[in-house]
């Protein structure tokens, strides 16, 4: 027969155990919520949620059909409350590295709170979490790029390096003059060409990232969306960019922030797990570049990667 004291050690040995108790600390969630969250699905919340009410560790609220849950902290045992203190101490010295699951968590609960407060006012509850799809059905959503297109100053030369099958290709083909998409893989390229073979002010070029087949000061804005963690030596990337733009053009950047997803490594070739601000800053100072900012997204809580970061360097 077990002691109180191992049953509560029972309770913390499951690192998703203290990963939930630690979001249920910061904030009341249901099921769902602590899901998206966690990265996991509901069954496997539901089955360590019930293991930890049997403890004693959260407490449950009833709201109409649903159920929230939070660390009972302040109703804990002091034997209990103690072990919890000293576990969570361990855990937040780790979450002080941004690439860690532990730091990731906090973003994606912040999402879910952000989307849950959306819903506050009364045109929101009454649709509930049915406002995008309702906006969806009645308008899409190509209308969304195509705004922010507009706000671009006239007369843009862009490059979408690594373009891939093309898919802004174009979105930004709508507001500039000319636009080319840049990409070794042949194949991907012939689906690019394909989708703009209609779109005069657009082309699309064969070429490596570190070899690229543009003129010097031939740019004015260049793209590289989710590529340069495919590229293991990004220097002679960031030299050639350099040399492509002109005098105060820019290069955007939208990349994964740091992670420890090793797995990533072999399940599809990344070279980089993420990019903190001072890696990609290091990056474009090497090549005469100026970083002006870099900014983590708000975290999506139906995403499944990494949290993701957008920089912007001038030249």
């Amino acid at each position: 027969m077990t002691t109180p004291v191992f049953d509560r050690l029972a309770a913390l040995a499951e690192p998703i155990r203290v990963r939930l108790l630690r979001v249920l600390q910061h904030e009341e969630l249901a099921v769902g919520e602590i899901a998206r969250v966690l990265q996991t699905s509901q069954p496997t919340v539901s089955r360590h949620l019930k293991q930890l009410d049997a403890g004693e560790w959260v407490l449950r609220r009833r709201v109409g059909t649903a159920t929230y849950y939070r660390l009972a902290r302040g109703e804990l045992p002091p034997d209990a409350r103690s072990l919890w203190e000293l576990v969570l101490a361990e855990v937040e010295a780790g979450a002080n590295d941004p690439a860690s699951q532990y730091a990731e968590d906090l973003r994606r609960l912040a999402g879910v709170v952000a989307a849950r407060s959306a819903d506050s006012e009364e045109l929101f509850r009454r649709l509930g979490g049915r406002w995008d799809s309702v906006r969806t059905e009645l308008f899409g959503d190509n209308f969304v790029l195509a705004t922010l297109m507009a706000l671009l100053p006239e007369g843009l030369r862009i490059a979408d390096l690594g373009c891939g099958t093309g898919a802004l290709l174009p979105v930004l083909a709508q507001g500039s003059a000319s636009v080319v998409g840049v990409d070794r893989e042949a194949a991907m390229l012939e689906v690019a060409a394909s989708r703009t073979a209609e779109l005069t002010n657009v082309t699309v070029a064969a070429g490596r990232l570190d070899q690229l087949p543009l003129g010097s000061g031939s740019i004015d804005l260049a793209l590289c969306q989710l590529v340069l963690h495919h590229v293991r030596d990004l220097g002679p990337v960031f030299a050639e960019v350099a040399r492509v733009l002109t005098p105060g053009g820019r290069l955007v950047i939208l990349d994964m922030v740091e992670h420890d997803r090793e797995e990533y490594r072999e399940t599809m070739g990344h070279q980089h797990l993420g990019f903190s601000a001072d890696t990609v800053r290091a990056l474009a100072d090497a090549s005469g570049l100026a970083l002006r900012s870099w900014r983590p997204l708000p975290a999506d809580p139906q995403a499944q990667g990494p949290g993701l970061f957008v920089a912007v360097a001038r030249r």
